[in-house]
């Protein structure tokens, strides 16, 4: 029913089973990879919806196929540990992945992240959104809500589903400072349980995308409150 692919990546055939039961429970399609070589090649392969990536695999493990992976895409990554560790939590956002589950889980609330990150990537602008500018500008920041694209000057930025929204956020409301909070609510409309390290490592990734580009101080961190947009000035090369 769910024309999406998801891919499966654990070399535990029993953690597999148990995610790939709650996902055709839930009508998505799936693949399985039981290692890191295997999920870079069914992923080029079945060009995924979204990933289920286990940190712990043999040989190539989890953190080098998201480092892989993101040369080259923004299929967004939903990364499996069994490690409750604060230190692979963040090095892996920071890598690009878009949420972090530890085992063990719970195959619904598996799913209902799976269903989160989708609708952030694929749902269309319209409802709410509709009411909103499509297009948000600042500076030499413009953001496209109906093309999900972001450039900075004339340069293109590649942005994750979750960063597009942090940034959208700061955008449609330039004057305002937002609580980690705030950031949360907005952007995480339907997740749970996600920290605040969790919106300070994406803050970072979005400020080296852009600083890529060649702007600056597109956020500003306001000390004790949170984050507010910034001038978004481009450098000239």
């Amino acid at each position: 029913m769910q024309d999406k692919t998801i891919l499966v990546v654990d070399d535990d055939p029993a953690i597999r089973d148990v995610i790939c039961f709650a996902l055709q429970k839930a009508s998505y399609r799936y693949e399985v990879a039981a290692d890191g070589k295997e999920a870079l090649d069914k992923a080029t392969l079945h060009d995924p919806a979204l990933i289920v990536l286990d940190i712990g695999l043999p040989e190539m493990d989890g953190l080098d196929v998201c480092r892989h992976l993101r040369r080259t895409s923004e299929v967004p990554i939903l990364f499996l540990s069994a490690r409750d560790d604060e230190i692979d939590r963040i090095v892996g956002l920071e890598l690009g992945a878009d949420d972090y589950v530890t085992k063990p889980f719970s195959p619904r609330e598996l799913i209902a992240r799976v269903g989160a990150i989708l609708k952030r990537y694929g749902a269309p602008v319209q409802d709410q959104e509709s009411k909103e500018a499509p297009v948000l500008e600042h500076g030499g920041l413009r953001l496209d809500k109906a093309q999900r694209e972001v450039t900075a000057g004339e340069a293109p930025v590649s942005m994750t589903a979750i960063e597009f929204d942090i940034l959208a956020t700061l955008l449609a409301r330039p004057k305002i400072v937002f609580s980690r909070e705030q950031i949360l609510q907005q952007a995480y409309k339907d997740n749970i349980h996600v920290s605040d390290r969790t919106i300070d490592s994406h803050v970072r990734n979005i400020r080296a995308k852009l600083t890529g580009a060649g702007c600056r101080d597109a956020i500003e961190t306001v000390h004790g409150v949170g984050f507010r947009l910034g001038p978004c000035r481009i450098e000239s090369a």
